[in-house]
């Protein structure tokens, strides 16, 4: 699996890459996102909200798993940190297969329910507010967005 990587200075920087993102999404495209606590999981969807067109502040769903923005297409923002059985159903694939942006925070925790297709990311702490942004394209419509995001 190829790999692209991306480093930011600070969170200006990990939203102005996540917004250059955006332009490159469509209905039913599915982004999880890992890295420890304070990685920037969350700004890194600021920035893919604003690049969406989202108008409304966007914060961690961390206690109702999953919140829906309007913008350009739909946002649906999910953190499934909490969820203790990974085969609990809540209708997360009426959101993969939906007509916006599906963004998974902590997603290995639901590896199972997740799209065979889908853009990985994690985020690493590279110093006080810098970040080692990894993408890992999973199918051929990532890779490709991934060729033409770092063309």
């Amino acid at each position: 699996m190829k790999e692209f990587e991306v480093l930011s200075g600070n969170t200006g920087d990990t939203q102005a890459f996540a917004k250059r993102l955006a332009t490159f999404l469509k209905p039913g495209d599915c982004i999880t996102l890992e890295g420890d606590l304070g990685a920037g999981k969350t700004t890194f969807t600021k920035g893919l909200a604003v690049g969406l067109g989202v108008t409304r502040t966007v914060n961690s769903p961390t206690f109702t798993i999953i919140k829906e923005y309007h913008g350009n297409m739909p946002l649906y923002h999910m953190d499934v940190y909490r969820l203790e059985d990974s085969y609990e159903d809540l209708g997360f694939d009426e959101y993969f297969s939906g007509n916006g942006v599906t963004v998974v925070e902590w997603a290995h925790i639901i590896e199972e329910q997740l799209p065979s297709e889908r853009l990985n990311i994690y985020l690493y702490h590279e110093g006080n507010d810098a970040r080692k942004i990894i993408l890992r394209p999973q199918g051929a419509r990532y890779e490709q967005l991934c060729k033409e995001i770092f063309a």
